[in-house]
């Protein structure tokens, strides 16, 4: 899905989450997700991310893999995030399964299990790149959220 090309901050409350979703876009891609307890002041509600989110938060099922998202983050994060984003809704994984499924890494690494932390850490996306789905990792929501979107996908 291409998002709407025009830049700009979008924000909406969400009941479910208790706070507001928050999405930055530029050139068509999404550049980041966040969950504010009070959006940027210039924030707009309408959008259509913002829509389809309300859908997923309101209990139907979607990964939001054809999102585009900017990774405009080290190569070997944005691997392990783009690996990421292959994990279905209502699917979870590990870190060592998750740097298993990243070409180029090795679960038996130390530094490797260390990359994938950082990348679900510094995740600009949660929610749009499930880093929820990630049963012992850190995630770049905060933890309460992260906790609403795992009873969500019953994971």
């Amino acid at each position: 899905m291409d998002v709407t090309p025009e830049a700009g901050i979008y924000a909406r409350e969400s009941p479910y989450l208790q706070r507001h979703v928050q999405v930055g876009v530029a050139g068509g891609r999404v550049l980041s997700v966040s969950f504010p307890e009070t959006p940027d002041a210039d924030a707009e509600t309408d959008h259509q991310l913002l829509d389809r989110i309300e859908v997923y938060l309101d209990g139907e099922a979607d990964d939001f893999a054809d999102v585009e998202v900017a990774m405009t983050m080290p190569t070997d994060q944005r691997s392990v995030l783009e690996t990421l984003r292959s994990v279905p809704y209502g699917e979870t994984t590990t870190v060592e399964a998750l740097t298993q499924m990243t070409a180029g890494l090795d679960p038996e690494e130390n530094d490797d299990r260390r990359l994938v932390r950082t990348a679900l850490a510094e995740n600009p996306a949660p929610l749009v790149v499930g880093d929820h789905r990630v049963s012992d990792g850190p995630g770049a929501a905060p933890a309460a959220v992260e906790q609403r979107l795992r009873s969500l996908e019953e994971l």
